[in-house]
């Protein structure tokens, strides 16, 4: 089955003459569909085809972006400043559409109060409510609470 370049059939034929049709248009016959029964060719250009491929490919490239995951530390005797701060870092990262893993890290004595991670962990979550989702909800591991947080 032999396809001409503006798109119409021409119908099914011997290889060869699929071949001698091209030539004569100056074009390639290309396979397109192997297994199909008559396999079916197609008379293009098919450097042309490829050069706007890797275009279309290299445009889709360029449109991507990488999620990565951003780590921001904080301590439960965190400082309002500091602790502004760290939100400031938070919603950045969010609004670049990077997720952002919070780790609150006991030191100490700190470990016997835990209440008080919790307390900065709950009004983290009530600050970047409007731009952030709870991707992993608040989990202890050892000597740190881990919460993991996705862009909306």
């Amino acid at each position: 089955m032999v396809i001409a370049e503006d798109g119409g059939q021409l119908g099914v034929m011997a290889p060869e003459e699929g071949l001698k049709l091209a030539q004569q248009a100056g074009l390639d016959l290309v396979e397109i569909a192997p297994t199909a029964r008559p396999p079916v060719c197609r008379i293009m250009d098919f450097s042309k085809f490829k050069y706007e491929q890797e275009k279309k490919e290299k445009e889709a490239r360029k449109k991507q972006h990488a999620t990565h995951i951003k780590e921001i530390r904080l301590k439960p005797k965190i400082g309002d400043h500091d602790y502004l701060v760290k939100v400031g870092f938070i919603k950045k990262f969010l609004e670049r559409k990077d997720k952002v893993k919070v780790t609150l890290i006991f030191r100490g004595r700190e470990m016997a109060h835990p209440e008080l991670g919790n307390k900065v962990l709950e009004r983290l979550k009530a600050d970047i409510a409007d731009v952030a989702q709870i991707e992993k909800p608040p989990l202890r591991e050892g000597r740190a609470i881990i919460m993991v947080v996705a862009p909306k």
